[in-house]
């Protein structure tokens, strides 16, 4: 049997049955989530059926609260994190994640001002102790792009990139998204978060890399 596709999975908010239903009806070797999860349970358990092909970046709305938090990095499913890192699936397809948004309390490139902060360390120290997430930074701010996390990223290699925000071409996009898929040597770059599909292929030769939307609780298959 020739193996399934690739299923990248557009924002959720916390509805799962358009997900499962795909993967079994594809036979998909790989379910990839976009962010903006917000499960009622630990994510494992809500896609139990499929989810040894599950993989997953964090969007902005899993840190709207504590539950959200909780259930998107519980210890049971940290292996299955994408952000910050590549993995190589079993069809040998790389795969590496950047999940959160950009905000101007830490970094937002389109103001073109110097990042605030570099880490979240950073971040933390300077944070009042009562507003701190577990000893860290604000519940917010767990789903802030820092700059380090960006270039730690960069000096890897991978097929696909996944973010939650999108890259360049979208209006609400950002350039520093096409720079970090250049340095990846990526072919392509898949996101959420903006809950549309734009057609951007007039833009992909200049990019140097195919750019692909996923609107709200919609799936994209790739064979």
């Amino acid at each position: 049997m020739q193996p399934g596709p690739i299923l990248f999975c557009g924002d959720p908010h916390g509805q799962w049955q358009q997900i499962i239903d795909a993967a079994e009806q594809t036979h998909a070797r790989a379910v990839i989530l976009l962010g903006d999860l917000e499960p009622a349970r630990p994510l494992h358990i809500e896609l139990e059926p499929i989810w040894e092909r599950v993989w997953f970046i964090h969007g902005n709305h899993d840190t709207d609260h504590a539950g959200n938090f909780g259930n998107v990095w519980h210890p049971e499913v940290s292996e299955r994190q994408l952000h910050g890192r590549v993995v190589t699936l079993p069809c040998g397809t790389r795969i590496a994640g950047l999940g959160g948004v950009f905000r101007g309390a830490v970094w937002y490139p389109k103001d073109q001002q110097a990042p605030k902060f570099r880490n979240r360390e950073d971040h933390a120290r300077v944070t009042p102790r009562q507003d701190r997430w577990q000893g860290s930074v604000h519940l917010k701010h767990w789903s802030t792009i820092y700059p380090d996390e960006v270039e730690q990223l960069a000096t890897l290699q991978a097929d696909i990139l996944i973010t939650h925000e999108a890259p360049g071409y979208h209006d609400h996009g950002f350039k520093e998204l096409d720079t970090l898929a250049r340095r990846m040597g990526v072919r392509m770059t898949v996101h959420g978060h903006q809950h549309d599909n734009i057609d951007s292929s007039a833009r992909w030769a200049e990019q140097g890399f195919e750019s692909y939307g996923v609107g709200l609780r919609g799936v994209m298959v790739v064979d």
